[in-house]
C-alpha cells in the first residue's frame, strides 16, 4: 500500500505491555472473566492506602508539574529548580511525578533547599525512570489514584510548560476549584509566553461565550518570576491556614 493511500499509521505503543490503567479501561466486550472488574477494586483500594500512608507525613507541600521532555540545559528547567528551592526554603515539601524533565528540576530544587522531595511515579507502557533527587518515592498503577495524591497533599500547584499530562493536572485543579471541591488553592502558571495563548483563548472564547465566568480565571496567577510564585503561594497558604484555625469563615475567599 502506498504512503499516500490514506492508511493509518500503527499505534505508537501497540507493541508494549499493558498497564493496569489500560486493563481497567477495557470495554466490557474485551473482558474474559465475569466479575474481573469487581475484584480489581481491592487492588485500587490497596493503592489508595499505600498512597495515604506514604504521603500523610510530608507536611505542607506544593505539587509542581511540567514536561518530562525538558532538558537540563533549558532555561525553564533552571527556573523550575529555583522556584522549587525557594518554596523549599519557605517550608514546603515538593511533590512531582518523579520522572525526568521538569519533575527532576523541581525535585532537585527541593533537595538544594533541604526540603522533603517526593516523587509519585506512574506505571507507563514505556519506561520512565525515577530521577535522582527524591526522598520519598511512591509507585502508582492508576492515574486517578495518583492525581488525588497531588491535590490532597498539596497546598498549591505550580504548572510549568508541558504537554497533555500537564494540561490534565491543570484542568483537574481548575474544575475542583470552580465546583468548590477545594477552596483557596493557588494555581500558578509559570511562563507567560507559553501560557499566554491559552489564557487569551479562555478569556476571549470560553468566557465570552459564557462557558465559564470571567472571574473563574482569577484563580490563576501567570508569572515568570520564581519569587512572585513563592510569595503568592506563601501568602495564600497563610490565609488558608487562618481558615483552618477558625480565624476566618470557611467560605471566605481572598481577592487577588
Amino acid at each position: 500500500m502506498s504512503e499516500n493511500s490514506g492508511s493509518r499509521s500503527p499505534q505508537p505503543y501497540a507493541h508494549v505491555r499493558q498497564t493496569e490503567d489500560e486493563r481497567l479501561l477495557e470495554s466490557v466486550e474485551e473482558l474474559q472473566t465475569i466479575g474481573r472488574d469487581a475484584w480489581r477494586i481491592f487492588r485500587i483500594m490497596g493503592e489508595f492506602v499505600e498512597g495515604f500512608e506514604g504521603m500523610s507525613e510530608i507536611g505542607p507541600a506544593v505539587s509542581i508539574f511540567g514536561s518530562a521532555r525538558t532538558k537540563s540545559g533549558d532555561p525553564m528547567y533552571q527556573r523550575c529548580t529555583e522556584t522549587a528551592r525557594l518554596l523549599g526554603e519557605a517550608g514546603f515539601g515538593i511533590i512531582t511525578g518523579g520522572g525526568p524533565g521538569m519533575m527532576e528540576a523541581a525535585n532537585k530544587g527541593a533537595k538544594e533547599a533541604g526540603a522533603r522531595s517526593v516523587g509519585c511515579n506512574i506505571e507507563l507502557p514505556f519506561e520512565q525512570y525515577t530521577n535522582d533527587y527524591i526522598d520519598v518515592s511512591i509507585d502508582f498503577r492508576y492515574f486517578f489514584v495518583r492525581k488525588m495524591m497531588f491535590v490532597k497533599y498539596a497546598e498549591a500547584f505550580v504548572i510549568f510548560p508541558g504537554g497533555f499530562g500537564t494540561m490534565d493536572e491543570l484542568f483537574e485543579a481548575l474544575t475542583l476549584m470552580q465546583t468548590h471541591k477545594v477552596r483557596n488553592f493557588p494555581v500558578v502558571l509559570f511562563g507567560s509566553d507559553y501560557w499566554g495563548g491559552l489564557m487569551e483563548w479562555m478569556r476571549g472564547t470560553m468566557a465570552i461565550e459564557g462557558k465559564i465566568a470571567e472571574n473563574d480565571l482569577d484563580i490563576l496567577l501567570v508569572t515568570d518570576s520564581p519569587e512572585e510564585a513563592r510569595d503568592h503561594i506563601v501568602h495564600r497558604f497563610e490565609y488558608r491556614k487562618s481558615i483552618r484555625e477558625g480565624k476566618l469563615p470557611p467560605d471566605w475567599s481572598e481577592p487577588r
